[in-house]
Parts: C-alpha cells; sequence; structure tokens
C-alpha cells in the first residue's frame, strides 16, 4: 500500500494556529509515521483529528492510550515551546499538506508528516540524490566521494545525506566548495548539531543549502534515529550512490530502504580486501549501478529528469573544465547547436579523442565542444572514456 494521499486544489493558508496543531500532532507520544498518515486520510486536517472524541479516535483503530494522549490535547504546550525554538533559530514546519513538501518522500510506504528545516526551501523541488557511505572511511573512499560529489553537484542534482563522519562530510563539504547544492538530513533536531565537530559545516549548508529534520526542535541524536533519517535520505532522492561500507552498515541499510523504495542504488566499487568495500561491492552483485564517474549516475535517470538537470546547469553556468592539448578549458552557458554538431560526428562503435573532435570542427571553439560533450553525456547520448575519448551510446 502507497502513502496516503492529501489532495488540495489551492495551496493551504498556513497560519500559525495551523502549524501548532501539525507539531501538537507531530509530538504525540507513541504514534508513528504511518498511523498519523492514516489518521490524516481519515480526518484530513490535524485540528479534525484533535476534535475527535476518543472513541471516533479508536474506531479507526487507535489503542485507548493513544487515543486518550490525542484527545486530551497533552501535546500543545510543547508544541508551543517548539514554535518559539523555531523562531529563534530561523527554523520552518513543512507539513504533508503544504506544496513545498518533497514530493518524492510523499511517494514511500511511511513519510513523515512534517518536517523541520532551515535554509533554502526551494531544495525540497530539486531533483535529489543521496550519498553515504562510512564514518571511517578509507583514502580511496574519501577521494572518491570529494572527485564524485562536485561532478554528480556541477550536473545539476542536489547532494542529500547525513552529515555525519566520514563520506557524509566529505560529500557535504566538497560540494559546498564547488558551489553546488546540499541537504543536511538531521537524526536530531535541526537546532542541533551531531556530531559536534561539524558545527561549521551546519552553518554552512544552513546558509547555502538546506538543514532537514522529522525530529522535533531538540530532539537529541538517538542510535535509533538513523535508521528512520536513513530512509529519509533515500526517499526524497532518484537514487543513492554508496561509497563505502561494511556488509551490515548504515549505508547498507538506506541501500535497502531504497530499493524498497524503487529508487536507483549506485555503488563504487572498491578494494576486495577492504573491509570498507564489502557493501558496496555486494551492492554491485546484487544490481546496483556501478559508478566510476558522474555520468554513470545520470545516464540512469529518465529523459525528463535529465532535461531537468540540464536546463538547471545551463540557468547556473556552471564552469566544467576539461583538459585540451594540456591546457584546461572551461566552459557554461548555452550548449545546444554544438551538441547537435557532435552528436551527428561521434560514433557508436568507435571511440573518438577529444582532439581529434577539435580538428574536425572549424567552426566550433574548444570551449564550445567541450560543452556540447557535458550536455550529451547528461542527456545520457554520448560516453565519456578513458583518456578523454567519447562514443555515441544511442
Amino acid at each position: 500500500m502507497g502513502a496516503p494521499h492529501f489532495r488540495m486544489a489551492t495551496a493551504p493558508v498556513f497560519t500559525k494556529e495551523d502549524e501548532l496543531h501539525w507539531i501538537a500532532l507531530r509530538l504525540v507520544p507513541g504514534l508513528g509515521s504511518r498511523k498519523a498518515g492514516q489518521m490524516l486520510t481519515q480526518f484530513r486536517t490535524p485540528q479534525a483529528i484533535f476534535r475527535a472524541s476518543r472513541s471516533d479516535l479508536e474506531s479507526i483503530g487507535l489503542s485507548g492510550s493513544l487515543a486518550q494522549s490525542i484527545a486530551s490535547g497533552c501535546t500543545f504546550d510543547d508544541a508551543v515551546d517548539q514554535q518559539q525554538k523555531m523562531l529563534e533559530t530561523g527554523a520552518l514546519l513543512i507539513p504533508i499538506s503544504d506544496p513545498r513538501f518533497p514530493p518524492r518522500l510523499k511517494e514511500i510506504f511511511d513519510p513523515p508528516i512534517a518536517l523541520f528545516v532551515r535554509g533554502r526551501v526551494e531544495l525540497l523541488h530539486s531533483v535529489m540524490l543521496g550519498v553515504v557511505g562510512t564514518r571511517r572511511p578509507t583514502a580511496y573512499g574519501t577521494a572518491a566521494t570529494q572527485r564524485l560529489s562536485p561532478d554528480l553537484a556541477m550536473a545539476g542534482l542536489t547532494i542529500v545525506s547525513g552529515m555525519a563522519r566520514g563520506i557524509d562530510t566529505a560529500a557535504h563539504r566538497s560540494v559546498l566548495d564547488v558551489g553546488g547544492d546540499t541537504v543536511a538530513v538531521f537524526g536530531c533536531g535541526v537546532d542541533l548539531v551531531y556530531p559536534a565537530e561539524n558545527r561549521k559545516l551546519a552553518a554552512e549548508i544552513a546558509e547555502k543549502g538546506l538543514l532537514m529534520s522529522e525530529f522535533p526542535m531538540g530532539s537529541p541524536a538517538y542510535p535509533q534515529n538513523f535508521p528512520i533519517r536513513n530512509r529519509v535520505i533515500s526517499g526524497v532522492s532518484v537514487g543513492v550512490l554508496i561509497v563505502e561500507g561494511a556488509q551490515y552498515s548504515g549505508s547498507a541499510i538506506t541501500a535497502r530502504m531504497a530499493m524498497e523504495q524503487q529508487r536507483e542504488v549506485f555503488a563504487v566499487p572498491g578494494n576486495i580486501t577492504s573491509k570498507m568495500s564489502w557493501g558496496p561491492n555486494l551492492l554491485v552483485k546484487q544490481g546496483a549501478k556501478l559508478v566510476q564517474e558522474w555520468n554513470d549516475v545520470t545516464v540512469e535517470l529518465p529523459a525528463e529528469t535529465r532535461r531537468t538537470l540540464i536546463a538547471k546547469a545551463q540557468a547556473r553556468s556552471p564552469q566544467i573544465s576539461l583538459e585540451i592539448n594540456g591546457e584546461s578549458t572551461s566552459v557554461g552557458g548555452e550548449i545546444g547547436p554544438a551538441s547537435r554538431s557532435l552528436l551527428a560526428q561521434l560514433k557508436h562503435d568507435v571511440p573518438i579523442h577529444i582532439d581529434q573532435l577539435i580538428e574536425t570542427f572549424d567552426t566550433l571553439t574548444p570551449s564550445e565542444i567541450v560543452a556540447g560533450l557535458f550536455e550529451l553525456e547528461l542527456l545520457g547520448m554520448v560516453r565519456q572514456l578513458p583518456g578523454k575519448n567519447f562514443v555515441k551510446v544511442w
């Protein structure tokens, strides 16, 4: 059974009173996301739930103690405290009925009924990709993350991770360093930072990206929160990239959740003698897409999603660099006409070196050629082989 749907003819007028009721509902002890979603399907709004009698609530399957907790309104005082904490930290509440709520997250079996966020709320509707891995990465794992994450961000994807030590931190930091978009999903309140060493990173993400949590303000980072957090990382994403992790690690749990949510699963292969490679290597054996470069991810995305990424990349005018004849060339801007000419020249079965393409096209500059190849790679119509060689794949 899929997640409950919330139909809205127009965007709701979201008042402080509405917010108070959503928070109060979230704070009901023992009320899980699935049961809360079912109640919202039945009663439509938190206000209607709190107006219902205990017998009405029990009639839809709630236990007597849970129905009593809701009917008594015992969580409203705490909800007022939550609103004050949100005001002090600049956090916002995005309930599942809000048009700003991540559309992909609504699709999962047990979506949160509300998200607490700090930062650029518009990123909730961007094309997101989860990048997760071990808290104790090898030098190889860190290097792979620092190479792939910025490339994927420059291709228009918003990189989502959990801001844990290791791979998560490397993903967030490397994306910020190139001006890309990143979202950190917390296993605690968005007014806290875990681990504490990432305080500066969290502040930068709150300014340039987005911090997000389904846990109320002030919630500690309990160990049991992290699997719950991981389902949100995969839930908001088109897919999840696993870099390093043991067989039963948190990243393996995230990969399993992604599969259950029918998301793409990608994995960076690793050294077979390293226990940190066991997780991603096993995922590849089980059918996950092997990733060596950013295009291995984008080529698997639906055509409509790839078009969205191209539009975003062009709007942001990313500076994509490749080495041509020993010199670094940066490009950006409109690339359509060049890509059409290049596609006609490239072959399915014979790789062509970029230098040969430059010599072939008298009317195109090296920058235009590099930019055209970038667009074709994003579209999945061209693949780059080692040594700056290119082949047509469609």
